[in-house]
């Protein structure tokens, strides 16, 4: 995909998560650069509504936890537009509050949707890549570098789903299949719009500092992230100063513990931490989608 002014002109471009937010953002940008667009999400009416609004585009109704639903939508790409290029792991839930009065199921479908859906979305579509020479990125985050409280389950499928694509990066370098990683901060999408209605995490993000704390235009972000997927980056950091993040990774755990220690009680006097549930109108989508599960 690269070597040429429009690398992506012609190719097949699969976007998990594609309903809304950085998803939907991403398949537009990636059609404005000349892909064609495969839409997955558990919104079958809302993924309808994006792809009529991107010229080519095709959309599956699928939950990227189940492998067999995956691999047939897999496979019907195949066959209707060609195989695919670009791989986007970028399907995500979040949730937020005290990790001992989360409700365990919520918690599990946090990691299953994060990291295993993650990787059966590899598993699903490595055959393309691996005829296309193609390339995947994984949607991480700051999380991923530096975990804060009151995100358990979320920090944790960010850390793994990092770990996971370093180690498919090194299995498929050989074959020259590219895997990238995307660590994005706060970015202005339905689901942060919804974490800063609960007092937990509007507390936890106003205590951030200054640059860690800003919110980014999704149109912005997917900008970055999309010119990475034109030059088959190995990272990508949207906005890029993170990128200075992972030369202190190893320093941030016991600063934030030190500051969790200070300030958690201060702000517990303040406000009463919740359990939010999942987040934004994705985490509702899935919700609904399941039949409704946890507390």
């Amino acid at each position: 995909m690269t070597g040429t002014a429009r690398p992506l002109h012609g190719r097949v471009a699969v976007v998990t998560g594609a309903a809304r937010g950085v998803g939907e953002a991403m398949a537009r940008e990636l059609a404005r650069r000349g892909a064609t667009v495969a839409l997955l999400g558990r919104e079958e009416s809302t993924l309808a509504e994006v792809r009529e609004t991107i010229p080519g585009a095709m959309c599956w109704e699928v939950d990227v936890t189940d492998d067999a639903r995956m691999a047939e939508v897999a496979d019907d790409v195949r066959a209707r537009m060609g195989p695919a290029s670009v791989v986007v792991a970028n399907a995500g839930l979040a949730e937020g509050g005290p990790f001992a009065d989360s409700d365990p199921v919520t918690w599990r479908r946090v990691i299953e949707v994060n990291l295993v859906g993650s990787a059966i979305s590899a598993r699903a579509f490595l055959p393309h890549l691996r005829a296309t020479r193609g390339y995947y990125l994984q949607i991480a985050s700051l999380a991923s570098i530096g975990a804060a409280p009151m995100m358990s389950a979320y920090c944790a499928s960010k850390a793994g789903v990092e770990s996971f694509a370093h180690s498919l990066r090194a299995e498929l370098a050989h074959e020259r299949v590219g895997v990238g990683i995307a660590y994005l901060n706060w970015t202005d999408t339905d689901m942060i719009r919804d974490a800063d209605a609960h007092p937990v995490l509007r507390e936890l993000r106003a205590h951030m500092p200054r640059p860690a704390r800003k919110v980014y235009p999704v149109e912005t972000v997917a900008g970055h992230l999309v010119r990475a997927v034109e030059r088959r980056r190995a990272a990508v950091y949207a906005p890029g100063w993170l990128r200075a993040t992972q030369l202190v990774r190893a320093a941030m755990p016991p600063v934030v513990t030190a500051l969790s220690k200070r300030e958690i009680p201060r702000l517990e006097r303040k406000t009463s931490f919740e359990v939010t549930g999942l987040l934004g109108a994705g985490g509702r989508a899935d919700l609904d989608g399941l039949g409704g599960f946890g507390g």
